[in-house]
Order: C-alpha cells, then sequence, then structure tokens
C-alpha cells in the first residue's frame, strides 16, 4: 500500500509517501512545501493545492492520511491553518484518493507507543522505522511520515474516512 502522510500548515507543510507491507514500510519521498508569508492567502493556497495534486499524481497512493488540527490561542493562525487543510482535502477528493485522519495522539500511540511522546521521540522513531540515513527535516517532515506510519498501522481499525 502506498500512503500519503501529511501535516498540515500554512507555513510548512510537511508531506511523506511510504510503502507499508505487513508492518514494514518504506519511505519513497518526503519534504514540505514552504509558502512564504509575504504572499496573499490565497496564493499560498494555491501553491499549497497544486504541490500537492503533484505529490499525489507523481506517486498515485492508495490514501491520504492527514493529521487533525489540535487549535491553540492564536485563531488568526488557527484560521488560516485551516484553509491549508481545506485545499489538502480537496486535492486529495479531486484525484478520487480516499483521506484518512488522525489525532496527535492517535499518532503518536501508533508509532511511539505513547500518546504524550515528545517531538524527538516521533523523529527517533520515525527515522527507525523507515530505516533513514538521517532525521527527516523539517519536524513537518517527521510529523507527515509519522502520520502515514500510523495509518500503515491502522488500515483495519475504526479511522474516520471521509
Amino acid at each position: 500500500m502506498v500512503i500519503l502522510g501529511i501535516d498540515p500548515g500554512i507555513a510548512t507543510i510537511g508531506y511523506g509517501v511510504i510503502t507499508a507491507d505487513n508492518g514494514r514500510f518504506s519511505a519513497i519521498e518526503y519534504g514540505a512545501i514552504i509558502t512564504k508569508p509575504n504572499q496573499l492567502l490565497e496564493s499560498r493556497l494555491m501553491q499549497i493545492y497544486d504541490r500537492i495534486t503533484d505529490i499525489i499524481i507523481r506517486h498515485n497512493p492508495d490514501c491520504v492520511a492527514i493529521e487533525e488540527l489540535f487549535f491553540n490561542k492564536n485563531v488568526k493562525t488557527a484560521v488560516d491553518v485551516c484553509h491549508g487543510r481545506g485545499v489538502i482535502l480537496l486535492a486529495a477528493k479531486k484525484q478520487s484518493v480516499d483521506i484518512y485522519e488522525y489525532t496527535p495522539l492517535q499518532i503518536k500511540s501508533s508509532v511511539v507507543g505513547y500518546g504524550r511522546a515528545e517531538k524527538q521521540q516521533i523523529i527517533y522513531m520515525t527515522k527507525l522505522l523507515l530505516k533513514l540515513e538521517k532525521e527527516p527535516k523539517p519536524d513537518d517532515t517527521a510529523d507527515a511520515l509519522a502520520v502515514a506510519i500510523c495509518h500503515g498501522n491502522h488500515t483495519m481499525s475504526s479511522c474516520y474516512n471521509i
């Protein structure tokens, strides 16, 4: 199974394409989409949509796994991130790819075995499970790979499919 994992955002969107086969994982491509803060919001959204669409077309994933949003106190940032997440969901649906959502707690539990794991633990386990030579950077990329691994671990679970 080919899984595209995404850590949504507006400034930095992590993505990771992996294969999952009987509990073994392998990275195909991973990185981050970076938008510039001085761009208009609609330009940033179009950039995110176009890049996600390109990744989907290039790798033809069986599904997209995306992290559910955790809202902090900065409402402006939360709204912008919601816009970014929306265009990611749209890009996947327009390419007829199934979408699965996971909470940060589910992701951490699945990848590290502990729902309150620290960022460095996620990075370490992602590197270990995917047999990467170096830690994936930026952190958003490691998070996206962790989302993909989580879906690989939970393909038969009762996750929410939109």
